[in-house]
């Protein structure tokens, strides 16, 4: 199985495929698993490298604090051990905010960005009391806080639907030790603003929003979208904080096709 070392401890990556390169980056308490549709209906036109992050999937928990920047340059070490030099960069939640902290230290890697779910503010004040909150829930039943928040990421009337998805999605982050939660929750809790990343970011970027989000509102997105010199948007009905898994049809083609335009937009920018 493909490791890298990464301040000492194994980090996993998946890659498959030919082509120019698209790294997806999964969101908190899951794994590389999320994006195996992506990868596999990719595979004949691009290389597609899925990590696990510090303390997901088979990948070690590094320091009580995740931040995005350590986690960003996880992602980092993982591509120079694949020669790597630019890609397009997909991050769903956790993982767009670790896409922006790469695209900020590492601006001459990424060809496109795509924040599937995902925003370049920092938490608020009432989020980040929040994020307290949740670590000492986590701490006390982690179970119980997997069980009450996974259905919560989807709209309302999409839970019935996905029940095979959200079980798979529980399992995967009942298998994490409680303190790789815990540091990712801080990690986000401590990330700071990224809007000057979008402000100055010279790749276009996909925002991919749900209108039933209870995590990120969309009305959040209105101070965004306008910062980046390229920016395309699809917003989706009846689908929650998972559109990779609520609309996976539109959001793979959407993906698909916005990666093709944006190795070639690159090279006339």
């Amino acid at each position: 199985m493909p490791f890298v070392n990464f301040q000492s401890r194994p980090i996993f990556y998946d890659n498959r495929g030919l082509g120019p390169a698209i790294v997806f980056l999964h969101g908190l308490m899951e794994s590389h698993e999320i994006w195996n549709s992506f990868a596999n209906s990719f595979s004949n036109e691009f290389q597609s490298i899925l990590v696990d992050l510090p303390g997901h999937g088979q990948s070690a928990t590094i320091a009580p604090v995740h931040t995005m920047e350590l986690m960003a340059d996880c992602v980092k070490t993982s591509l120079d051990e694949l020669h790597i030099q630019e890609c397009v960069l997909v991050g769903h939640s956790m993982g767009g905010y670790v896409s922006l902290s790469f695209a900020d230290k590492f601006p001459e890697y990424v060809k496109g960005l795509v924040l599937f779910h995902s925003s370049a503010l920092p938490d608020s004040e009432e989020g980040r009391k929040n994020r307290q909150r949740t670590i000492e829930f986590i701490q006390q039943n982690k179970l119980g806080f997997i069980l009450q928040f996974i259905p919560s990421l989807f709209a309302a009337g999409n839970t019935e639907i996905y029940q095979m998805e959200i079980q798979m999605l529980v399992k995967m982050a009942s298998a994490m030790a409680p303190d790789a939660i815990i540091a990712a929750q801080r990690g986000m809790m401590e990330r700071p603003s990224y809007l000057n990343v979008l402000s100055k970011i010279q790749a276009p970027v996909l925002f991919i929003i749900g209108k039933q989000d209870s995590r990120i509102s969309a009305e959040s997105y209105f101070s965004q979208i306008f910062l980046p010199s390229h920016a395309e948007t699809l917003i989706l009905e009846n689908v929650g904080h998972n559109g990779h898994i609520e609309a996976f049809p539109i959001t793979s083609a959407v993906v698909r096709h916005f990666a093709q335009r944006a190795f070639e937009l690159n090279s006339t920018i």
